[in-house]
């Protein structure tokens, strides 16, 4: 393949975002995993990119400063719905995430219907462009997460249910513009996965190591094979789960003859 492919003025911004977006969503990951609540990360995202979409009907600059307030506002009320919604009827929460979730993208839907443009925003807005990130609309973001991870680490116990869903809210919100929707999911699920059943102590390690491991993999080999960045991405940090997952299964196998033969009287 061309040695340009991957020309590091493209491939570095690129990777930096996905460091950025691995710092908060892989704490975050976890918590989520713990609380069972899989699919709101596709809920907020679906709800910040409506309120891209909207702005975007009202002809704002597409980057400006406008767009991401509205993008913001979007996915803060969709983290207060949930927040009341987790308090009324926390037994179906699950499921009224993911009404939130198909709502929110049937509307998208409706908004981008007569516009002839409708489908590239509709793509942009669900597999991100991290490819051609700048490395100036970064520094926003990198202040924002910092924000994030210092109130996640001080704070966490003190945050409560609203707190999260707030921090929660703001950390999709950025991230959602830079990678997109499926980007979001796969940052946020896919390493706290590789990392569930790991002690605390290493949980961190390993999902930072799968999420940093799939973004490489995946923004090199999209740039030699000249395939979108996104969608390979997610099947890079998928593969790194499953080899992960294998490797934990074949040490549970030989550890166990060694516990039965430790526990026989």
């Amino acid at each position: 393949m061309a040695a340009t492919s991957l020309e590091l003025g493209i491939v570095l911004p690129a990777f930096l975002a996905g460091l950025l977006v691995l710092a908060t969503h892989v704490p975050l990951g976890l918590q989520v995993l713990a609380r069972g609540i899989v699919f709101i990360d596709l809920a907020i995202a679906q709800v910040a990119g409506l309120g891209v979409i909207v702005a975007d009907g009202f002809g704002w600059e597409p980057q400006g400063w406008r767009v991401q307030v509205a993008a913001c506002l979007a996915a803060l009320l969709g983290a207060l719905l949930l927040t009341w919604t987790d308090k009324r009827w926390p037994e179906v929460q699950e499921a009224l995430i993911g009404v939130l979730f198909v709502v929110a993208a049937s509307a998208a839907l409706l908004m981008l219907a007569n516009n002839p443009h409708g489908g590239e925003h509709l793509k942009d807005l669900l597999v991100g462009q991290i490819l051609w990130v700048s490395p100036a609309s970064l520094v926003p973001v990198a202040a924002i997460y910092a924000t994030i991870l210092l109130l996640w680490f001080t704070l966490r116990a003190r945050l409560g249910r609203i707190g999260f869903y707030l921090l929660f809210a703001v950390a999709v919100t950025a991230s959602v513009q830079l990678v997109g929707v499926y980007l979001v999911f796969a940052s946020l699920i896919v390493p706290a996965l590789a990392a569930r059943g790991h002690g605390t102590r290493h949980q961190l390690a390993i999902a930072y190591a799968v999420g940093v491991g799939g973004y490489a993999a995946g923004i090199v080999a999209s740039a030699l094979f000249d395939l979108p960045t996104g969608p390979v991405i997610v099947c890079a940090l998928t593969l790194l789960f499953i080899a992960v997952a294998r490797r934990d299964v074949r040490t549970e196998e030989k550890e166990s003859p060694q516990r039965h033969k430790d526990t026989k009287p």
